[in-house]
């Protein structure tokens, strides 16, 4: 009996260490893992009052950069990249026609016509004449409406022969991007110099800002200029077009007096080569004659003494 008690006193005291080493060991870990949540909790986002007692130190440290960029010119800033619709392409386009006889007078008229009843000009024009000093052949530079830059040359195409054409189209957007960012941070640059020049006291001062004022409106003026000149040649397209009369077909002429200039003209040039052969053999020439008169007064020589000879 006593054996009997002890062995469930025994038992009941192990039940009691499980029971009682299960409830800590749970515990601590979900102790474990509500530390865990808590710290993914901070690393992924951080607590609502953290996020807005930061807030001002972010926006003055932005106002800060700002300033600071327009005041030194630091760095050039870069604009978005604008739409396809905004898009600014420089459209050009070549084209060579033939044109019928005796045309060429109306097709430049015609050319001319064209432009301005589009709201564009000419900006170059050249004409050329053949043998005879008739007109024939010329070349004309459009500056159309980029809107109308397809009608126009689609109308060009129908005023001859086309016998060669080729177009392109040059994408300017992100240049002139570039320069409207750049022009807006020279201008803030500007403003800047201007008051600090109205608050400079010392000449020295006025001078140093005089002088990097004078080099930001330099850059101003200079990016304005090339602005404008894109803009120019976005909205007016180019078109170079060369158009020329046919060449007459020659052919030789069959009549006597053809033939006799014919002849006349091989006579003239056969005598020539004569003349050039004898002069380039000259010098041969002579030798040999030199050489022929001394054999010549040898024998002559020579008769004389066989005449006296035979007279003695």
């Amino acid at each position: 009996m006593r054996i009997k008690g002890s062995l469930s006193k025994l038992l009941f005291i192990l039940l009691s260490s499980i029971f009682v080493f299960g409830m800590i060991f749970t515990g601590c870990v979900r102790s474990a893992a509500e530390e865990e949540a808590v710290m993914e909790a901070e690393f992924y986002g951080e607590p609502e009052a953290v996020r807005e007692e930061e807030a001002p130190a972010m926006e003055m440290a932005e106002e800060f950069s700002v300033e600071e960029k327009i005041a030194g010119d630091t760095e050039t800033q870069y604009g978005e990249v604008p739409v396809a619709g905004d898009r600014k392409v420089i459209k050009t386009a070549y084209i060579e026609l033939e044109i019928e006889v005796g045309k060429f007078e109306s097709t430049m008229f015609e050319l001319t016509n064209l432009a301005e009843q589009n709201g564009g000009f000419i900006s170059n024009s050249q004409s050329y004449s053949d043998s005879e000093g008739n007109l024939t052949s010329g070349s004309v530079t459009i500056r159309i409406p980029s809107n109308k830059y397809n009608s126009a040359l689609n109308r060009v195409k129908e005023m001859g022969t086309v016998e060669s054409i080729s177009s392109a189209g040059q994408d300017v957007t992100q240049e002139y991007t570039d320069l409207e960012s750049r022009l807006r941070n020279y201008e803030a640059q500007e403003e800047v110099l201007l008051d600090l020049m109205k608050e400079s006291k010392k000449v020295s001062d006025s001078l140093e800002v005089q002088r990097e004022l004078s080099n930001v409106q330099e850059q101003i003026e200079i990016i304005k200029g090339r602005m404008q000149y894109l803009d120019d040649m976005v909205s007016f397209s180019t078109i170079d077009v060369y158009f020329h009369e046919p060449e007459p077909i020659t052919t030789p002429g069959w009549g006597f007096v053809e033939a006799l200039k014919r002849g006349l003209r091989g006579a003239v040039n056969v005598f020539n080569w004569l003349v050039v052969v004898i002069i380039i053999t000259a010098p041969v020439w002579i030798f040999i004659g030199i050489i022929l008169i001394i054999v010549w007064q040898v024998i002559k020589a020579r008769k004389r003494r066989r005449a006296r000879k035979e007279q003695k």
